[in-house]
């Protein structure tokens, strides 16, 4: 191979691999990863709940159509709120905000995404799974994302698309909805608030320029945030108790769900007496530990949930 063939070459792996990376950036991928986590314990306690096999392939099917969707809804998402992104400093980069990709082309990514995975749920799983999951990306996009821009209740109103994915595995894997649902539901409900009211804390500066009405940027002292933030985590912790309540696990799990529960509250307590505004520099600090903290605590607490649901 000459020169000028090894350049080309190269060039060409360089174009596919940026290509890639801007389509996981449309589709956000690392937030599908962690829907399709959420969806597979609701698969894990529907499947069990329903009599069934928690591995199989209504399993597979599932999570595919969950993650189809959820992709395609990044990417109507992102389409929706390109002006947006090109003002904030942490989404600017992002394929349709800086021009390498056409608004036609990410419109017709997430529209095909969107209805295939809603289509292939109610093919391979069940309807009620597709028209749930169809429904969950419609108020995502046409509630909660215009919403942003109008009151900081968006927070609160988006974390009801964005409890979902658990409440959709569990339809997948048992086609009806149950009392364990909703804890699951409640569960995963309840920790969005911690989790993003922390990052709307640190990153307060860049939604403040896409004029984002996220509760910080309302009101920068930071008193209201960090009171809901406390709170919210406060009423977590024995919510996160129902399942056992309700049979789905067995006694290792309430020990575990109280040691997370604390260590996320210390967490939020720390940023509710520091009793600082949102721009400074300590305060942030604490929201970006609280934001990290809330990362590791919800997988935790499913993994944990669900193999003390195995043990004999």
């Amino acid at each position: 191979m000459n020169t000028a063939s090894a350049a080309a070459s190269v060039a060409g792996r360089s174009q596919a691999w940026s290509r890639l990376s801007d389509y996981a950036q449309l589709t956000k991928a690392r937030v599908t990863s962690l829907i399709v986590v959420t969806a597979w314990c609701g698969f894990f306690f529907g499947a069990r709940k329903a009599g069934l096999p928690t591995t199989s392939w209504s399993l597979l099917h599932g999570l595919l159509g969950i993650a189809l969707v959820s992709s395609g809804t990044a990417a109507l998402n992102e389409v929706l709120e390109r002006d947006v992104d090109g003002k904030m400093r942490r989404t600017a980069s992002r394929p349709l905000p800086a021009g390498r990709m056409s608004l036609l082309h990410g419109a017709v990514i997430g529209i095909t995404l969107t209805l295939g995975g809603s289509i292939y749920l109610v093919v391979f799983t069940n309807w009620l799974t597709g028209l749930l999951t169809f429904l969950t990306s419609l108020v995502y996009l046409l509630v909660y994302t215009p919403l942003k821009r109008v009151s900081p209740i968006c927070v609160g109103v988006g974390a009801i698309p964005g409890a979902m994915p658990v409440v959709l595995g569990w339809t997948a894997a048992s086609d009806r909805l149950d009392w364990g649902t909703l804890a699951l539901f409640a569960i995963l409900f309840l920790w969005q608030f911690p989790h993003f009211l922390a990052i709307a804390w640190i990153y307060r500066e860049d939604y403040a320029r896409g004029a984002i009405r996220m509760l910080p940027v309302v009101e920068p002292d930071g008193h209201s945030t960090s009171l809901r933030v406390l709170v919210y985590t406060m009423v977590l912790l024995p919510v996160t108790l129902i399942p056992v309540l309700l049979g789905m696990t067995g006694d290792i799990y309430p020990a575990g769900a109280l040691l997370l529960g604390i260590v996320f509250l210390y967490f939020a307590a720390r940023l509710g007496i520091l009793r600082r505004p949102v721009d400074d520099v300590r305060s942030r600090s604490y929201a970006r530990q609280l934001f990290h903290c809330s990362i590791l605590y919800l997988p935790v607490l499913f993994a944990l949930m669900m193999s003390d649901a195995l043990r004999p």
